[in-house]
């Protein structure tokens, strides 16, 4: 292809290339929008886009003879007229990217887009894929599978994200392949020299993204297609379910959970608790889902229920009744609604791509809200069809669009869960008014963390999936999607081997308290609470997942910092330490939100691992205080109860006591667990933690400071925002690694020296010395106006 001509547009350039045509629209100074379209055809947006309205940015237009440049004030898009190619340069004119020689286009319909690459640069994101964390040298496919019990090799699972960031010379792009037919990405495995990418079909659209730090990427790309919502605070607690659970079983094991005295919020019905799988209804073997509830709310449990797209054929059933009536099922070529076999038996399949079904399928969730639902779970939704081509609908099965045109699966396949998950999400809308959604997804596009958290579906319980959950979370985190998580233990049991031992399990439930999503799930063949294992595993369970509560305030702020810039909560060490070569391909450590790194013991046997602590930081020892230097190498001594935490120095981590369920006690002193060498501070955000308001401006900033200046150290805080009256009456300050003060005081006000920590408790203000551990406790009120100073 060659440019004969071009148009200036008022947000980029409209290129003639013979056949066909180029637009290449810049949508803010850093990201442009390249689409390649036969000559009259309109620019394709797919559902996962959520902004579209972006103005336009101030750029110039040059042209010579070889050449028509683009220019921001951050970003160059320089355009080769032949053969026509495009290369973007970042303001000092260094290059960030630069189509191949073979550029881009169609090739029998099949649009692609070859890049150049060299040995150095690196490739992160693409949602959810089996291997390692980076996927320079991966052949990938895209296409949402019901992939059960996938291994570390598997092609295609269960979510398509078809984004991912460069990483080349310290400086981060991003790429989104806005593109739903099934897709490919060969990155530099055929060569070293280049990557490419394409789809099955569809139009050549895609979004290029300068950064040049990782975090602005995300934060740009979540900017385009949605940033997730502020989910509930129970939400972020620990949650158990089980494929084989009955009504009396949720209730005995909700049971056990508080006897044991081990935290949780949430219980999970599996397909079980359905009339023959028929969605929206309750079964035999949930008879009375009005005493669930009743059990539930006497227990302090919310529950989950699981919803599945395939509605089953039966002329007796309301639901079948209403969607044929209206016409609403995905239909065969001939016209005729598509029949499938999952779980109902012969089931049919809502066309969620109208307006119209996706409505009619919130205001169903009514049925399922009325007996108490917290959330919903869907499953099933790649969509997933027992023995269809590739575990699927046929590819040529159609959909009607709300402006009558047909779809065909090839293009709507990858969108389906998309589209189910914001009919769901609507669901609580109607239903359930101000109150915030919970809803959990199998199957995802692009875009999908605006309604729905994600699970990696059905993995397996043994050792090499435990390690799988890192690099899995964490490019999914990069995708854009902050809500993620894994079944804790493993979910299926495909061989006699595949149980989880006690080590296995005790081990998982290290990691699993510290992804963003927590929950233990697994299959009716096996047993997998907490409790199945024995004394020690219990206390291990016990221990972490109370240590998820205790840092509740901590994880409830990492999920404001997602919704407000795209922050994945779990993060790759490369994400914070972009600049530090060694991050770069590691895939078993990782940060639980701005200040703890992870480094958990995934190898079976092991009691000892090396952890690699990035450059350019200190970090400290959670259990034991023992500083360290960054940029280095050094080995963990780990037993079975020892999941190795570091703290990023400098670090203020907002805690509380633990409480058996969130919102069993009201937060009324809030820890501030500071890690101090020179400066440190945190802003923090609080809210009703349940309903929308928060969306209407109900709810506090308050800014913390601490600082050590000479010989004496300084707290001050800033009440930036106070719009929700807050329960929180008073802060410990506890400093680590500190010394007995000689004083501790705010302006003419002397803080009292307790005897014991018991006994500061019981004061509003004061402080205490542990001696022992070297650990000051300062307990200043909430209203505390002025800087307490500690000398």
């Amino acid at each position: 292809m060659a440019v004969q001509s071009f148009r200036q547009l008022d947000n980029g350039v409209k290129l003639d290339l013979g056949v066909e045509e180029a637009y290449i629209r810049l949508l803010t100074s850093d990201m442009a929008k390249v689409s390649i379209l036969n000559k009259g055809e309109e620019e394709f947006v797919s559902p996962g886009i959520a902004k579209t309205d972006w103005g336009a940015p101030k750029f110039k237009v040059k042209e010579d003879d070889k050449r028509i440049v683009i220019t921001t004030d951050s970003l160059t898009v320089d355009i080769n007229k032949s053969p026509f190619g495009i290369k973007y340069l970042d303001k000092s004119g260094n290059v960030i990217n630069e189509d191949d020689i073979k550029g881009s286009g169609y090739e029998d319909g099949k649009p692609y887009v070859f890049k150049k690459t060299d040995k150095t640069e690196n490739f992160y994101g693409f949602g959810e894929q089996t291997g390692g964390l980076n996927k320079r040298g991966y052949d990938i496919g895209m296409w949402n599978t019901d992939a059960y019990s996938y291994t570390k090799d598997t092609k295609y699972v269960y979510a398509t994200i078809p984004f991912f960031i460069g990483l080349k010379d310290q400086k981060a792009y991003g790429l989104f392949f806005d593109n739903t037919y099934r897709s490919h990405f060969n990155m530099a495995k055929e060569s070293d020299d280049y990557y490419y990418y394409y789809a099955d079909g569809g139009k050549l659209t895609y979004y290029f993204i300068n950064g040049p730090e990782i975090k602005d990427v995300v934060d740009r790309y979540t900017d385009l297609t949605g940033k997730i919502n502020l989910p509930p605070e129970w939400s972020l607690g620990f949650q158990q379910s089980k494929w084989g659970y009955w009504q009396d079983d949720l209730v005995r094991v909700a049971k056990t959970f508080r006897d044991k005295q081990i935290p949780a919020d949430a219980m999970y019905a599996d397909i079980d608790y359905m009339n023959d799988y028929r969605v929206f209804t309750w079964g035999p073997k949930y008879p009375d889902p009005d005493k669930l509830k009743a059990d539930m709310d006497n227990l302090n449990f919310r529950y989950v229920t699981i919803n599945d797209p395939g509605v089953k054929v039966d002329e007796s059933f309301d639901t079948y009744q209403e969607g044929t009536k209206n016409n609403f099922w995905v239909k065969n070529a001939d016209g005729s609604p598509y029949v499938g076999y999952v779980w109902p038996g012969n089931s049919v399949f809502p066309n969620f791509l109208k307006t119209d079904v996706r409505d009619w399928w919130a205001k169903k969730h009514k049925a399922l809200f009325d007996k108490g639902v917290s959330g919903i779970w869907n499953d099933m939704n790649e969509p997933a069809v027992f023995g269809g081509p590739g575990w699927s609908m046929p590819l040529d099965t159609v959909y009607e669009a709300d402006d009558g045109s047909k779809k065909q699966n090839k293009e709507i396949h990858n969108i389906f869960a998309h589209l189910e998950n914001e009919a769901t999400y609507e669901g609580f809308k109607v239903n359930k008014p101000n109150i915030r959604p919970f809803v959990l997804t199998r199957a995802a596009y692009a875009g999908t963390q605006r309604y729905a958290a994600i699970w990696t579906g059905d993995n397996t319980s043994n050792w090499d999936h435990l390690r799988m959950t890192i690099p899995m979370n964490s490019n999914l985190g990069l995708s854009g999607a902050a809500f993620v998580g894994n079944d804790i233990g493993g979910f299926a049991k495909p061989t006699s081997q595949d149980v989880p031992t006690p080590e296995l399990f005790a081990r998982w439930i290290e990691v699993g308290a510290f992804v963003p999503f927590s929950r233990d799930h697994y299959s009716w063949d096996k047993e997998q609470e907490p409790w199945a294992f024995g004394k020690e595993v219990e206390d291990i369970s016990r221990k972490y997942i109370s240590l998820r509560y205790e840092l509740l305030p901590y994880l409830y702020n990492q999920f404001k910092r997602a919704q407000e810039s795209g922050q994945p909560v779990q993060q790759p060490l490369v994400y914070h330490f972009q600049y530090d070569s060694n991050t770069y391909n590691n895939d078993n450590q990782y940060m639980f939100g701005d200040s703890l790194m992870i480094a958990p013991v995934v190898n079976q046997g092991a009691t000892s691992r090396s952890v690699y602590l990035p450059a350019g930081v200190k970090w400290v020892d959670y259990w034991t205080g023992e500083e360290f230097e960054g940029g280095q190498t050094i080995t963990k001594q780990a037993d079975l109860g020892t999941l190795p935490i570091y703290v990023k120095q400098d670090s203020i981590i907002p805690r509380r006591e633990v409480q058996q369920y969130t919102g069993e006690k009201k937060l009324t002193n809030l820890i501030l667990d500071t890690y101090l060498a020179g400066q440190a501070s945190y802003s923090f955000y609080e809210d009703d933690a349940n309903t929308e308001d928060y969306t209407r401006g109900e709810f506090n900033v308050t800014d913390f400071r601490v600082e050590q200046k000479g010989n004496h150290i300084e707290f001050e805080q800033d009440k930036k925002t106070e719009s929700y009256e807050s329960d929180i009456q008073s802060y410990t300050l506890k400093l680590h690694d500190a010394k007995e003060p000689n004083k501790v005081q705010a302006a003419e006000n002397k803080y009292g020296k307790a005897s014991s920590l018991d006994e500061l408790n019981q004061q509003a203000s004061g402080y205490y010395f542990d001696a022992s551990a070297k650990v000051l406790y300062v307990k200043i009120p909430a209203n505390e106006s002025h800087k307490v100073k500690i000398d």
